[in-house]
């Protein structure tokens, strides 16, 4: 399996985990989030269409680049500090230049998230797109 594919599973079952929420055992697992959710995030869909906005699908596929997300999101997953969105935040890597988008609980949370990047080997530059919920 391939490492984008891994990435991409571990955001799709991040995402899931966050929509349903935790489930007791003898309770079925709600199927969608209600409309009051705090979830909603169709202004950032929108953005997300725009072609200038990268997405996970612009990654780059050479090893350099693969080698770079895998070792951020592998420093992320070890990090216990940090929230279960901050883990699942998007790293995009292109030719070095590595974007973060996606929320974190606080500034401190990304603060920490830049720090990590920017020890990584072979980051040339960071595009920190992060978004915080409280300062």
């Amino acid at each position: 399996m391939s490492i984008r594919l891994l990435s991409v599973l571990f955001t799709i079952t991040g995402s899931l985990m966050m929509l349903t929420g935790p489930v007791r055992a003898g309770q079925e697992a709600p199927i969608a989030p209600t409309l009051d959710t705090k979830l909603e995030n169709t202004r950032i869909n929108v953005r997300d269409k725009n072609d200038t906005t990268l997405t996970p699908e612009d990654q780059q596929e050479n090893p350099s680049d693969l080698n770079i997300t895998a070792n951020i999101r592998k420093a992320l997953v070890e990090d216990k500090w940090l929230s279960v969105n901050a883990k699942n935040v998007k790293i995009i890597t292109r030719n070095g230049t590595v974007t973060l988008r996606g929320p974190v609980e606080n500034e401190a949370e990304k603060m920490q998230l830049q720090h990590i990047v920017k020890q990584m080997a072979g980051v040339v530059q960071l595009d920190n797109q992060l978004e915080s919920k409280a300062p």
